[in-house]
């Protein structure tokens, strides 16, 4: 029954077809109970199980008149049910969510979509692990500049970089796994939880059938905080995701290019200017995230609820909770389509790397100082000074600037300031970083 939906794509799992599915599975799950149990007949159930059907289309008519979306449903299926019965005959439809309120139904049903969509989701993650994990590998010792503040810092690798990636999605699929399970919860308890008209041992019974655990203690809902934390933790994944394609959209700024997005054969960027060649997944991805993100907060907002409830929730939910894993599906595809055609440039790597002409060794040159005897504050005047006449054009490089002050040639021969700028220094643990993967 739930293998119908871990098949079908996300887009799928939120048409009105698979909802009502998954409220009929519900509804026959029940039913089955209540025979076990010997409230409903064999004979009833058999005809249940061989006729209960839906037909959208019709649904939509009903609820045009009875202005509620499950006795319309319901309507439907029971007519389908008693098709071909005598009139004079009880009805094996009178069986159908007996005990039961809307939410029962409802909320149940929805567990059964979102442990599906979850399970999409994970997937698509533990791809993107895979395509990162390969690429963090291939560029382990690819060697760039490290930026902070945007501005040049230190030698790191393209690999290094990637497998920052890498660990936190594999923090997100760990999250969303957690989520799943939180969500893996349905509730048939009555209209107001308190099992007046149904049996816990009913209950217990249908949700062993859909694979689902029993909530703790319920209303007439499934509180609203596991959804928050479901629709929080696709928010974290969104904003993963976001990271991932600024910093490629930053490194592929056409002064920058040591990274580009995938351009296929026949693809064009610009209705205008034919040369450009636009960072669209990217931008795509950050977009999108605002959206998945914005959708989190009023999942948060559904918590709180009147009472025993009331529907406040309900209209937000038909709109956040598809909207965020479609698009979370979406963002998770194209994103990891970037990255495994990836178009990495090394030699624009190495070109930015030597744009501050050797001054991004500066901190090598501070503590060689005081390896020396200097005071840090006398050893960082000393870099500064040079480091600010490479900035200024006054040198032809920072080596060149170190070598002309005569309080660094006291300490240093040439051969020893020549040494300090060797980028494998800023290497040697980079094979440690790799054994954690």
């Amino acid at each position: 029954m739930i293998k119908r939906y871990t098949l079908e794509k996300m887009g799928h799992l939120w048409t009105e077809e698979a909802k009502y599915q998954s409220w009929l599975d519900v509804e026959l799950a029940v039913c089955r109970a209540w025979a076990k149990k010997g409230k409903i007949p064999l004979s009833d159930l058999k005809v249940i199980e061989k006729n209960a059907a839906f037909n959208v289309e019709e649904i939509e008519k009903i609820e045009d008149t009875v202005k509620h979306d499950v006795i319309a449903f319901l309507t439907s299926v029971n007519g389908n049910i008693d098709k071909g019965v005598k009139n004079n005959k009880p009805k094996a439809s009178r069986f159908m969510n007996m005990g039961m309120t809307s939410s029962d139904m409802l909320d149940t049903a929805m567990a059964l979509r979102l442990v599906a969509a979850s399970d999409i989701i994970i997937s698509d993650i533990e791809k993107m692990i895979k395509t990162l994990k390969k690429l963090a590998i291939k560029h382990k010792k690819t060697v760039m500049i490290g930026r902070t503040h945007n501005i040049h810092a230190e030698p790191i690798t393209f690999g290094l970089k990637v497998l920052v990636w890498y660990f936190e999605m594999k923090r997100n699929l760990d999250r969303v796994k957690i989520a799943k399970e939180d969500v893996r919860v349905g509730k048939i308890s009555g209209a107001v939880g308190n099992y007046a008209n149904i049996s816990p041992v009913i209950e217990g019974l249908a949700l062993k059938n859909l694979k689902l655990k029993r909530a703790e203690a319920a209303n007439q809902i499934i509180q609203r905080d596991r959804y928050a934390y479901l629709m929080t933790t696709l928010a974290i994944v969104a904003g993963s995701l976001e990271k991932i394609a600024t910093e490629l959209r930053n490194l592929q700024h056409t002064e920058i290019l040591e990274v580009e997005e995938p351009f296929a054969k026949g693809q064009k960027g610009s209705s205008a200017m034919p040369h450009k060649r636009n960072p669209v997944v990217g931008e795509q991805v950050t977009g999108l995230s605002r959206i998945v993100r914005a959708n989190s907060m009023a999942a948060i907002e559904n918590i709180t609820l009147w009472h025993e409830r009331d529907i406040s929730h309900s209209s937000v939910e038909r709109i956040i909770v598809p909207d965020s894993f479609i698009l979370l599906d979406y963002m998770l595809i194209k994103m990891e389509w970037a990255l495994a055609g990836l178009n990495v440039y090394p030699q624009n790597m190495l070109r930015n790397l030597n744009h501050l002409k050797g001054a991004i060794f500066s901190q090598q040159v501070l503590l060689a100082l005081i390896n020396k005897g200097k005071s840090r504050e006398e050893a960082y005047k000393i870099v500064q000074e040079s480091a600010m006449k490479v900035w200024a054009g006054e040198v032809e490089n920072f080596a060149a600037a170190l070598k002309a002050d005569a309080r660094v040639m006291k300490l240093f021969t040439t051969v020893e300031i020549d040494a300090i700028f060797d980028v494998k220094y800023y290497l040697k643990n980079v094979d440690e970083f790799f054994k954690r993967v």
